[in-house]
């Protein structure tokens, strides 16, 4: 028996289309041969490859040697029914799509059809053309189903500890991680918000010697200077007003495993100089304390802002920033990751289902295209929050357009238009402008100081381009 293996499903970003190779080969299985040649001779201007055989069994038999994308079989055939051969092929190979033809456009004729596990049926005489619009669908949804199929299994199989993603720029970070979580390494992870990067530290501390000793986190961002300094480094029975007890500060909490600094790009100078100075002296004082108390804890650092940048404008101390990147660990953008947005898509799909109680187990192809049309702006967050409200929504067992949240439903993929003379297809100067941007973006994988280099733009002015774009975001 031939194994029935994922072709033909091609996704190029981030303007993405499924498209059908040129050599899919569709079976015909009917006993009139006007008909084997109507169709022999209309579907290769289709750029498919049509084979005819007269009987079922003939059918059965050409299936078990050859791989066929299509089968188009009439309802009255010689000796076994076009039901009985749709009946036999829906459970020799469940994913391949059965079109049948019937000279009676009835209601019972329909029903006993798809009971037998067609995908469609058509009428005589025969519209080539709407014949050949079925089967291009027949495909697609083929490739779709067997795509799904496979993403299922590869989350089956999740990659480092919990993160999802089979993409060369995933495999890249994995590799990464790899070689540095054996080391001491103080590792920097920069990455557009909602990337995962406290996953990546978490992957480095759970692979690292240290992974039996605590993993402590704290947000930059989420502190007031006061707060930030006496989290890190703790603080003396009275050293400010509350301060009724000594509280132990996060390296030392952290010791002898791994403290995770999130958004460090937040922290204030004054802060920064004295994480400096326990970085250097692997000892930290306590606010209000007079003694100094050894830690041994590995720094892995976060940010979403470009560092570089900063340090220029005096907003984080260069020392501060060679000290902290030993490593740099790059964590993608969603838009360039391709196909993980499928992956991503069906773990969470899966994980809301049981979360809300739903039989919702895949998504149809309109659900497919939006998602990787989109541009994602917030990333695997964004689109695990668009997943669980879709699941939400969701009245069938697959997810349909209608139960995505507006901002997809609404968005149209951008053209690139340079490649026409025909005035209604061609964009407007901003809208090109964006659209250029976003695709340099997704080419260096979100690195914003690469992306302005390409441009030839100042960081500065490549920043606010990009503040003005998220204003009024690119259509």
């Amino acid at each position: 028996m031939v194994a029935r293996t994922t072709e033909g499903l091609l996704f190029n970003l981030p303007s993405t289309r499924i498209q059908a190779h040129v050599s899919e080969k569709v079976l015909v299985v009917d006993d009139d041969g006007d008909t084997r040649d109507l169709l022999a001779s209309a579907l290769p201007s289709f750029s498919y490859t049509v084979e005819t055989v007269e009987s079922g069994a003939e059918a059965l038999a050409r299936l078990q040697t050859e791989y066929f994308n299509v089968v188009i079989a009439d309802i009255n055939l010689v000796g076994m029914s076009g039901i009985e051969l749709c009946t036999t092929l829906s459970a020799t190979w469940p994913e391949l799509p059965v079109i049948m033809i019937t000279g009676y456009a009835n209601l019972v004729v329909a029903i006993a059809a798809i009971r037998a596990g067609a995908y469609d049926f058509i009428t005589k005489p025969i519209v080539v053309d709407a014949l050949g619009l079925v089967v291009q669908r027949a495909i697609e949804r083929q490739q779709l189903r067997s795509e799904v199929r496979r993403l299922r299994e590869v989350v089956s199989n999740q990659h480092l500890d919990g993160m999802i993603g089979d993409s060369p720029v995933m495999r890249r970070v994995y590799e990464l991680i790899e070689r540095v979580s054996i080391t001491n390494a103080s590792v920097l992870i920069n990455g557009e918000t909602g990337t995962g990067k406290e996953m990546v530290a978490r992957a480095l501390h759970d692979r690292s010697p240290r992974k039996s000793a605590p993993f402590v986190a704290i947000n930059c961002a989420a502190l007031p200077t006061a707060l930030l300094e006496s989290e890190l480094f703790g603080h003396a029975r009275g050293a400010f007003t509350d301060a009724r007890q000594a509280r132990t500060g996060l390296f030392v909490q952290a010791h002898g495993g791994t403290l995770f600094l999130d958004e460090i790009g937040e922290m204030p100078l004054e802060v920064q100089a004295k994480l400096l100075r326990a970085l250097q002296e692997r000892k930290v004082r306590p606010v209000g304390g007079a003694a100094e108390i050894p830690f041994d804890a590995r720094l892995i650092s976060a940010t979403s802002q470009d560092l570089e940048l900063a340090v220029e404008e005096k907003r984080f101390r260069q020392d501060l920033h060679y000290r902290i990147n030993t490593v740099i660990i790059s964590t993608p953008p969603l838009r360039s990751r391709g196909n993980d947005i499928l992956l991503l898509a069906q773990h969470f799909l899966k994980k809301q289902a049981a979360r809300q109680d739903k039989a919702v187990v895949g998504m149809g192809a309109a659900v497919v295209r939006k998602l990787l049309e989109y541009g994602w702006p917030g990333n695997v967050r964004e689109l695990e929050n668009c997943m669980e409200r879709a699941v939400a929504l969701a009245a069938l067992s697959e997810l349909v357009v209608d139960d995505l949240p507006d901002k997809l439903r609404q968005h149209q993929p951008a053209r690139l238009g340079l490649d026409t003379l025909n005035s209604e297809e061609l964009l407007p100067l901003v809208e090109m402008e964006q659209l250029y941007v976003r695709r340099v973006l997704a080419s260096v994988m979100g690195n914003k100081t690469r992306a302005a280099q390409i441009l030839g733009l100042e960081r500065r002015s490549f920043y606010r381009r990009l503040a003005r774009m998220d204003k009024k975001p690119a259509s």
